[in-house]
């Protein structure tokens, strides 16, 4: 008999009552477990490190380190960030998402959504909330000189395409659709250019085309 795989999950926020509410609403999953919470971001540092969970919830506004600093100082471990934020905070997510989070979510974001994220982020892909995510990133590709990437070069006109679809916060699934492929030829193409680019997920692949010059802001 075969067991179902538990999400480890970590929460980190310095209000007790929005972690004990986010604990209540992923420990009913039957897929996933709340195994520790921090109240600050050095306090989360050392848990991740101790508890190694699969996901880490990560609040940005903490007293002392707060969840930019704590992102940073988790980059090349195996959990994987979600960053929780407001709207009034987005030029922390961006620095998040370059820092290496795995996605990021507005608080007011419905439970449905942040299950889904947490799923989404566990199974290794990045969390791109179709115009939140577009929304950030355009607003700080604004602000930078976009640099052609080399690495450009090593990819098809095709996958230049999906890039740049992907660089618009589409799915898989809409990728297919505007493409009129079918859903696994897009995934493969998604999975080829991850590889070519060396980048871990959608996140970094959106960074990537923004910064490369490749997707200018509408």
């Amino acid at each position: 008999m075969e067991h179902a795989v538990i999400i480890r999950v970590l929460v980190a926020d310095d209000q007790a009552m929005v972690r004990k509410g986010f604990r209540l609403l992923l420990d009913d999953e039957p897929d996933m477990e709340v195994v520790g919470e921090a109240g600050d971001g050095e306090q989360a540092v050392r848990q991740v490190r101790a508890l190694t969970p699969d996901v880490a919830l990560m609040d940005i506004r903490m007293p002392g380190v707060n969840g930019l600093e704590a992102t940073r100082r988790l980059a090349g471990l195996p959990t994987r960030i979600i960053v929780l934020t407001t709207f009034d905070l987005d030029e922390y997510v961006y620095e998040a998402l370059r820092a290496g989070a795995a996605g990021f979510l507005t608080k007011e974001a419905p439970a449905e959504l942040l299950i889904e994220a947490v799923r989404v982020v566990a199974a290794g892909d990045g969390m791109l909330t179709p115009g939140v995510t577009r929304r950030v990133i355009e607003a700080f590709a604004k602000a930078s000189v976009p640099r052609r990437s080399p690495a450009l070069e090593t990819l098809t006109a095709r996958e230049l395409e999906v890039l740049r679809l992907m660089a618009r916060g589409l799915s898989n699934p809409e990728i297919a659709r505007q493409l009129f492929i079918s859903d696994t030829t897009a995934k493969t193409h998604v999975s080829r250019i991850l590889t070519k680019l060396n980048l871990r997920d959608r996140i970094q692949a959106v960074i990537f085309a923004y910064e490369s010059g490749l997707v200018t802001p509408a």
